[in-house]
């Protein structure tokens, strides 16, 4: 199956379309401002004169005004997002010229840096409501964690919802390979295992696979088996910003990279097959995954057998019960034909799936679509 790397996914809510605005006549600032820009990955507009009443004053998500021409900007109408923008930082003038133009933020350079380009990224990029974010831990060693996440991620795509899914698994074989796409074009983890600070939503988004309707980031099959937990951080926390709904596989095996995941999480489910040893050998993992969670439900796996199914298995962890999933037959025979995990909308992981989204949204007060 070969996926592709342009999106027909509509704007995420609150997503302000256009290019921020320059404006100055300093050269060394311009070069700062455009430097910053492209930190963001933003590619801007620039006027070296005040601006006029419409045009791209008006339209832009974004205005930065050179200190070097507020004293020139008294006709422009007064908007919101106008950031005034200086060098002195013991020059006390620059409130009062904020003042005067409308802007309700002023940034001296290089001090302000950092806080400009998260300014601007949330400018191009919307910042609109974060991204509803589930993290999927198996109980126990094959359990299906990596089946459900990839059920749950293809049942929101189906549903129309923008969807990304985070294989946080790096010993789990790729989940690129079960969606069917390992020969897909688009970046997996080791592309952004050096990332830090800020990475941009947009482009995290346009620069990976996409299949059956969803994003994914996934491991290949190179020699690279962790990323640092810094990259983790920046990563998911881009994916976040795009809006709609982020899956996160988690491994068993809680390192850095898996702890900033879980941090990051609104919800973990907690996947447990209704047998003893899968409930003994859950108890660590629920107690460790916990700590770090806001809220950890539980979803039970058939078969089911006899005193103990998912209620059963709920009280003896102490987690509330998101649902039981029985058994998907001819999963695997799906799976080898390329039919992704919940790709069959009658079977199983799909209603499980459905039924999920219908009722957490409904908690989150709903998802941009």
């Amino acid at each position: 199956m070969t996926g592709s790397i342009t999106s027909d996914w509509p704007a995420a809510a609150g997503e302000r379309q256009g290019r921020p605005l320059i404006v100055t006549e300093d050269e060394a600032l311009l070069d700062d401002l455009l430097r910053l820009c492209a930190a963001a990955g933003a590619v801007p507009e620039v006027a070296q004169a005040p601006p006029g009443r419409g045009g791209s004053w008006a339209a832009a998500p974004l205005v930065l005004v050179g200190d070097d021409c507020a004293a020139r900007m008294g006709g422009a109408v007064h908007r919101e997002g106008v950031v005034l923008v200086g060098s002195d930082p013991d020059d006390p003038g620059i409130w009062q010229r904020a003042v005067e133009i409308g802007a309700r933020h002023v940034v001296v350079l290089p001090d302000g840096e950092s806080w400009l380009v998260d300014r601007i990224a949330d400018a191009v990029e919307g910042a609109g409501r974060p991204a509803l974010t589930v993290g999927v831990i198996g109980g126990r060693g094959g359990a299906g964690a990596s089946t459900l996440a990839c059920a749950l991620a293809v049942c929101a795509a189906r549903a129309g919802h923008r969807t990304m899914l985070i294989d946080g698994d790096p010993l789990g074989g790729g989940l690129d390979v079960l969606l069917g796409g390992e020969r897909a074009e688009g970046l997996r983890w080791p592309a952004f295992a050096g990332s830090r600070g800020r990475v941009a939503g947009r482009a995290l988004e346009e620069s990976l696979p996409e299949l059956h309707g969803l994003r994914l980031l996934s491991w290949d099959r190179g020699d690279c088996a962790a990323v640092p937990p810094e990259a983790m951080r920046a990563v998911l926390a881009a994916a976040r910003r795009r809006g709609g709904i982020v899956v996160v596989d988690l491994p068993r095996r809680l390192d850095g990279a898996a702890a900033e995941a879980l941090e990051q999480l609104d919800l973990g489910l907690l996947l447990v097959p209704s047998e003893l040893r899968a409930v003994v050998a859950a108890h660590r993992i629920a107690s460790v995954a916990g700590m770090m969670l806001g809220e950890l439900r539980l979803v039970v796996r058939g078969p089911f057998g006899p005193g103990l199914d998912g209620g059963e298995v709920a009280r003896l962890l102490g987690l509330p019960l998101a649902g039981e999933l029985p058994l998907e037959p001819g999963l695997s025979q799906s799976l080898l034909a390329g039919r992704p995990p919940g790709g069959n909308e009658k079977g199983p992981l799909s209603r499980f799936g459905t039924e999920f989204w219908q009722q957490a949204l409904v908690e989150d007060g709903g998802v941009p679509v």
